[in-house]
């Protein structure tokens, strides 16, 4: 039986080794990397493809949840958080996490959590899971929504171009005005999209559909059921040996081309 492959984040070296310690009591499972900081763990994850990842929130410059924005969908390992956060917050964590674990940790409550993710692993549940990450991102940071108004009255105005040079998204009482140039790619869940620009991600309540309407596509293609790549982004191509493909883009993420798109590829190689 093959071993559950885990990457431990935490931005204090004590964290990490006191749950490495715990989880040698765990045969099935393997710690394949260490992590102190966010981009570490992005990193780890697109080197690694671990099954799961023990995620600290609290954690300087890029924190759990930014770490979740920024990991491709079809990349997204199994999720437990790792965190000490006040009893509010985890009734978010209750609705929508794998599971969570608090700090300081408990020894029996690890052993439920692991057993969860076992159950979770045998199951392969990694869409719904994805879905319940987002949804948990939008609880507890909030969501933004396509400003149609603006898009509308931009129309109206007699500009010529059909596609806009900008996404507005608003956000409460304020509209973000994202370039669409600086869109790397966007890959939905549930019912929010996720938005990765030039390194940060927006979180937005609206369809695949509505963004294939709005972007290009002589610039940006679906690449996936749930994933439009932007061409102008992508700088290698590498098979896999089921029929799919591998893209890397110029920011080092790593995206699924599945084989139900395969007719895209002379689209992607004739992009410059």
């Amino acid at each position: 039986m093959s071993k559950i492959r885990a990457i431990i984040v935490d931005d204090e070296p004590l964290a990490r080794r006191g749950l490495e310690l715990r989880l040698r009591a765990f045969e099935d499972f393997e710690i394949v990397a260490h992590c102190a900081n966010g981009r570490e763990a992005i990193e780890a994850v697109a080197a690694q493809a671990p099954d799961l990842m023990f995620l600290d929130i609290e954690m300087p410059g890029i924190d759990g949840f930014e770490v979740l924005r920024r990991i491709p969908q079809t990349s997204m390992p199994m999720v437990v958080f790792v965190t000490a956060f006040d009893r509010y917050a985890i009734d978010a964590f209750d609705a929508h996490a794998l599971d969570y674990l608090l700090k300081p940790l408990v020894d029996e409550r690890l052993e439920r959590t692991m057993a969860h993710v076992r159950e979770q692993f045998a199951q392969r549940r990694s869409v719904k899971h994805r879905e319940q990450l987002v949804a948990l991102l939008a609880t507890v940071t909030g969501a933004g929504q396509l400003d149609a108004d603006e898009l509308l009255a931009r129309g109206a105005a007699g500009i010529p171009r059909r596609f806009p040079e900008f996404l507005p998204i608003r956000l409460g009482r304020e509209t973000v005005r994202l370039p669409v140039a600086s869109i790397e790619w966007v890959d939905a869940a549930g019912d929010y999209m996720c938005v990765h620009a030039d390194g940060r991600t927006h979180v937005v309540r609206a369809t695949m559909k509505q963004f294939e309407e709005r972007l290009d596509p002589d610039d940006f293609q679906r690449i996936h059921r749930s994933t439009i790549v932007n061409l102008r982004r992508i700088r290698k191509l590498k098979p896999h040996t089921n029929g799919e493909y591998f893209l890397t883009l110029d920011g080092g993420h790593e995206l699924k081309l599945s084989r139900s798109y395969r007719d895209r590829l002379e689209r992607i190689l004739g992009k410059g």
